[in-house]
């Protein structure tokens, strides 16, 4: 059994929460109102800034050329490409490049991104592979169940379902995958336990990432 067949129980009970829960339900369905999902939107271009510094990161600890060159186009392609497809994504629900710009992450949008900094900078390569699994699996996951439920009649939550059940990300999730693989492979039972902690807690933000747009989640204090 690989490494990731290994982790599927933990992932199901992760994908069956993040699919059950009401902001998923409701934008498979084409029934979400839109404030919560310019709020995702805001956030979710946040933590694409960090998730940047995760792949520059995980070039510089990659263990060989091959895996260096792919988290080096990772980096360059969201960077370059897929922040500014995100800023066009957001302008069709009438978020400017400048309300893009000025977002302060959310509580949860800070706590998570920390954890996925700290991991890549201060772990492995193995850890960071397993801290930045979730994000590619969870998303092609719920978007291949809402997409088998239908097209929701939604043009942008639509967009968002194909975008992400779609073959190039697809592609990029099975690499993943294979990478967790191969980094587990020779693992002793010690580190893979630790691999599948990071997985897990990767996993619950990543639940927590949608509750808390969700909830539109603001500080308790403000000043």
């Amino acid at each position: 059994m690989s490494f990731t067949e290994a982790l599927e129980p933990a992932a199901e009970s992760l994908w069956d929460a993040i699919v059950d829960h009401p902001m998923v339900t409701q934008l498979g369905e084409g029934t979400l109102d839109e404030a919560p999902f310019r709020y995702w939107v805001r956030q979710d271009y946040v933590y694409l800034v960090e998730y940047s510094r995760v792949f520059a990161l995980g070039a510089s600890k990659a263990p060989d050329l091959g895996r260096l060159g792919t988290f080096a186009e990772l980096l360059e392609s969201t960077v370059n490409t897929e922040m500014a497809l995100h800023r066009e994504y957001a302008a069709d629900f009438g978020i400017s490049e400048a309300e893009l710009e000025a977002t302060r992450p959310s509580p949860t949008t800070r706590a998570y991104t920390d954890f996925l900094v700290r991991t890549a900078a201060l772990g492995t390569f193995g850890d960071l592979v397993a801290a930045l699994l979730p994000c590619m699996w969870g998303f092609n996951e719920t978007a291949e169940r809402l997409a088998a439920r239908g097209r929701p009649d939604h043009e942008g939550y639509a967009a968002w379902v194909e975008m992400y059940a779609g073959e190039e990300f697809t592609e990029l999730t099975e690499w993943c995958l294979d990478l967790m693989d191969d980094v587990a492979a020779d693992a002793s039972e010690e580190t893979r336990e630790r691999y599948h902690d990071l997985f897990v807690l990767s996993g619950r933000y990543e639940y927590r990432f949608w509750d808390a747009a969700w909830r539109e989640e603001e500080w308790e204090v403000a000043v």
